[in-house]
């Protein structure tokens, strides 16, 4: 037996999905951010839409939105929700690219497990269609940024000023 504060074990101790069917839909959003890093001519020619597979920022905007309806899929215990709406933008710097991703929907629980598969699966896809020109890229700052709704509310993470 266990006394464990975390939701998604029973009494016993097993992993189990929470049950939300007693909670009332509400509007949620959550926006989660990472970056993939690599050499600034990799950045360069995924700006100039010189990569050799193709246009890196479309396929991974549509694969991010694609990775967000199908998180629950993926992690074995997040609810199935009705994905509203889902936003996938790129910022090109000299040596990353940052991705975002803001998910919303009507629901019983949020979305905040669905933003961050959105930014994961588009770094993936960035990393998979510039690897023939850099291999050396990483994959970081998986980072929930802001979450409404619900009953824990707002949470809106604090600025990092160092970039």
């Amino acid at each position: 037996m266990t006394d464990s504060p975390f939701t998604h074990l029973d009494p016993l101790g097993r992993a189990r999905m929470v049950d939300v069917t007693p909670k009332d839909p509400s509007y949620r959003r959550a926006i989660a951010r990472c970056r993939v890093y690599m050499s600034d001519d990799t950045a360069s020619q995924v700006a100039r839409g010189a990569i050799a597979k193709g246009d890196v920022i479309a396929v991974a905007r549509v694969a991010g939105i694609q990775a967000a309806k199908r998180t629950p899929d993926l992690i074995p215990l997040c609810h199935p929700l009705l994905v509203g709406s889902v936003y996938v933008n790129f910022e090109i710097a000299d040596t990353w690219i940052e991705i975002e991703a803001q998910v919303e929907t009507v629901d019983r629980t949020g979305v905040e497990m669905e933003a961050l598969t959105a930014c994961s699966v588009a770094a993936l896809t960035i990393y998979d269609m510039c690897k023939s020109a850099d291999r050396s890229m990483v994959i970081g700052d998986l980072t929930l940024w802001e979450k409404t709704g619900g009953k824990s509310g707002t949470y809106r993470r604090e600025a990092d000023t160092s970039d």
